[in-house]
């Protein structure tokens, strides 16, 4: 039998990162995974757009789950609402950004694979 060499723990990252009107929180940090995943938390306040402009990223993909209301993400030229349970993955290299164009908050869910980002 493999021995086990941490501990398991329950949301690690117990902080809350504000990026202006968005909020984010990590819940799986790629030391818990081994570097295979990292799992966040997004809340959009509604009628509220990234303020960053589109952007790629060449070294993981990013699969977003919906919670509650409807996030529109832009992936390369294309808008995709995602609202409760759908989920996009977004390919590496994907030019992508979201906007919430509704008058409810936004709740999602995003899984970074491999852990490439992380609360730090």
């Amino acid at each position: 039998m493999k021995e086990q060499t941490s501990e398991l723990h329950v949301n690690p990252s117990e902080e809350t990162i504000r990026l202006g009107p968005l909020a984010i929180r990590f819940l799986i940090v790629g030391e818990e995974s081994h570097g295979s995943v990292g799992v966040f938390e997004l809340t959009v306040p509604s009628a509220q757009r990234l303020a960053a402009p589109a952007h790629s990223h060449d070294h993981f993909e990013e699969t977003i789950y919906g919670i509650d209301g409807v996030l529109t993400w832009t992936v390369d030229g294309r808008q995709i609402d995602v609202g409760p349970g759908q989920a996009l993955c977004i390919p590496r290299g994907s030019i992508h950004r979201f906007d919430n164009h509704g008058m409810q908050d936004v709740k999602a869910l995003c899984a970074i694979t491999p852990a490439a980002i992380g609360p730090q």
